[in-house]
């Protein structure tokens, strides 16, 4: 539905984006999450013909953004940030006069109008002027005029902002409804709103994509494969060393246990390809060690966002003030337990990434 190679925006010597490549498959309700600034408007407003690249290529349901923006509007619904509304219009009299300017034709545009008017929830107050709308029902006449040509695509810019959490939950709901039977690309800073709503989550940073795919995903891709907690009733020592000795682990790294537990618990990075669970489950059956718990760890979109958009200090910063046990460290009750500098000290999946980057450092430098 959308393909995009090498698209490019400058200001001056200014980047807004740089060189971003990704792909939109029909059906799929994709997100695209930066913080403030990062290029995501850019990339909308460049994918609905509202402005042009600089360099690059793009295509929107197989018309190419440059030579036929006609084409590409006729297959889009765009929302920007702003709802473009007129308050002094009714809804219906607005979403007719929208229909009209998407060169809906006469014949189909009372049926189109009521079925965008429905789908959007906004039928009931179609008399009523905008003006009198509260925010969220003027989201959904936003919506309404993004829907009234029935495109096969939407293009939706911080659906959400500046709604309170009940208008919140009712857009998102409909966001999904929409995406049945369309391809729907959404921009936003807001994780909930992707965790709740996205299958597929691109992150741009800075104008340059940092990361794409599932939530697991990127999970994985922020610990550098696949990851398992193991927990395990038996000598702390003896466990992780054979634990160490699995066909397929890379990396085990011990937890800290809860006071007064006897079980060891333990991180295992996993080999790509590799799947240690049945040889783990023999291991344990074998020594008679009770296996209490198996699981990949808690990394949150939280988690993953921080350490696709922030620096290395920057991310030590904010997991520490996230107080996530398998990412800053726990002690006793999951409370936070200080190193001898009296710093926070990060926990095992933290200290993992940690080193990991320094050691990528370090080959770099070479």
């Amino acid at each position: 539905m959308i393909e995009v190679e090498g698209l490019t925006k400058l200001y001056g010597d200014f980047r807004a984006i740089d060189r971003l490549t990704f792909e939109v498959k029909a059906g799929e309700i994709v997100g695209l999450l930066g913080p403030n600034g990062a290029g995501k408007t850019t990339t909308m407003k460049i994918l609905t013909c509202f402005m042009p690249a600089t360099y690059g290529k793009a295509r929107v349901a197989g018309h190419d953004i440059f030579e036929e923006p006609m084409a590409v509007k006729r297959q889009l619904g765009y929302l920007p940030e702003v709802p473009p509304i007129y308050p002094e219009m009714t809804v219906k009299s607005y979403v007719e006069f929208v229909a009209e300017l998407k060169e809906v034709p006469g014949r189909d545009r009372t049926k189109k109008v009521r079925r965008a008017l429905e789908e959007t929830g906004t039928w009931d107050v179609r008399d009523r002027l905008i003006a009198h709308l509260s925010r969220g029902y003027q989201q959904r006449v936003g919506l309404a005029q993004a829907l009234v040509h029935d495109p096969r695509l939407l293009i939706l810019d911080e659906p959400t902002t500046g709604l309170d959490p009940k208008q919140i939950i009712e857009i998102r709901e409909l966001i999904k409804a929409l995406g049945q039977d369309r391809t729907i690309i959404l921009s936003t800073h807001i994780l909930p709103e992707v965790h709740m709503t996205c299958e597929k989550i691109i992150v741009i940073n800075e104008g340059r994509i940092v990361g794409a795919g599932t939530e697991a995903e990127l999970s994985r891709t922020v610990l550098g494969g696949d990851m398992f907690l193991v927990r395990v009733k038996g000598p702390a020592a003896e466990v992780a060393d054979a634990l160490g000795k699995l066909a397929g682990a890379s990396r085990v790294v011990s937890e800290d246990a809860p006071a007064g537990s006897d079980a060891a618990g333990f991180f295992i990075q996993v080999k790509e390809g590799a799947d240690p669970r049945v040889a783990l489950f023999e291991l344990c059956a074998s020594k008679k060690w009770p296996l209490l718990e198996l699981r990949p760890p808690e990394v949150s979109l939280e988690q993953v966002f921080i350490k696709l958009t922030a620096g290395e200090e920057e991310t030590r910063r904010l997991s520490q003030l996230t107080h996530h046990p398998e990412m800053v460290g726990a002690g006793d009750g999951g409370t936070e337990t200080e190193a001898s500098d009296h710093q926070p000290r990060l926990g095992p999946v933290a200290q993992y990434l940690k080193d990991r980057d320094q050691a990528s450092g370090q080959q770099d430098g070479r």
